[in-house]
């Protein structure tokens, strides 16, 4: 029951959020969506009240965040050279093998050097595959999709995502921010961006206060 009572507090506190920092009510079924899909899960898979044990490490599978998928799909479109290659990529990944998915993205690479999205999905690949760290080849091939697309939103938004999972959360914020300067108005993904750019500032503008107020005054 505590996990309930916590999740129940979680929301009513993001319904707060949201209301004081006048964020747009058409936006709002946006942060519904993940507060439900995140209950969801909790009911699916949590099991608060099981006493710890070790665990032997054993090789899983990987899930890929199916809202990440979507939004990539929606900036780079699908049925095309590209989005085959990252489908390949993606099932080496959910198969537990993010090396495999490395090379594959390394070929498509090769195979059309001056596709960004090839380059950024590489970057993707890497960082997953070096345990959600942005390693200098990861920063080159994100980068060389910014040098290759600098009027697309898909370089700088993935790049920030991969910041972001190595917990580098005010390094991503002028990605994302860029990304949602470059996203059209009535692109169908816009509003995911937004969102996660206003969840960003939150976060950081908490961490900020939080920090000052454990600052000792003089």
């Amino acid at each position: 029951m505590m996990g309930w009572a916590m999740l129940l507090a979680i929301a009513l506190g993001a319904g707060l959020l949201l209301w004081l920092t006048g964020f747009p009510r058409k936006l709002w079924t946006v942060a519904a969506t993940a507060l439900t899909l995140g209950a969801a899960g909790y009911a699916w898979q949590g099991s608060p009240g099981l006493a710890g044990h070790p665990v032997t490490s054993v090789k899983k599978t990987s899930e890929i965040d199916p809202e990440v998928i979507a939004i990539r799909d929606a900036m780079f479109g699908r049925f095309n050279f590209t989005w085959g290659s990252f489908m390949r990529a993606d099932a080496m990944t959910r198969a537990g093998a993010p090396d495999t998915a490395v090379r594959a993205m390394i070929l498509t690479t090769r195979q059309a050097g001056g596709d960004p999205g090839a380059w950024m999905w590489l970057g993707v690949k890497l960082a997953e595959n070096d345990g959600n760290q942005v390693s200098p080849a990861a920063k080159f091939a994100f980068e060389r999709a910014l040098q290759l697309g600098p009027q697309h939103p898909g370089p700088p938004f993935f790049y920030g995502l991969a910041l972001i999972r190595e917990g580098r959360f005010a390094e991503a914020r002028p990605l994302w921010a860029k990304a949602v300067a470059l996203t059209p108005e009535k692109a169908s993904y816009r509003p995911q961006l937004v969102v996660r750019l206003f969840l960003l500032d939150q976060f950081l503008a908490a961490k900020a206060a939080e920090e000052k107020a454990a600052t000792p005054r003089p």
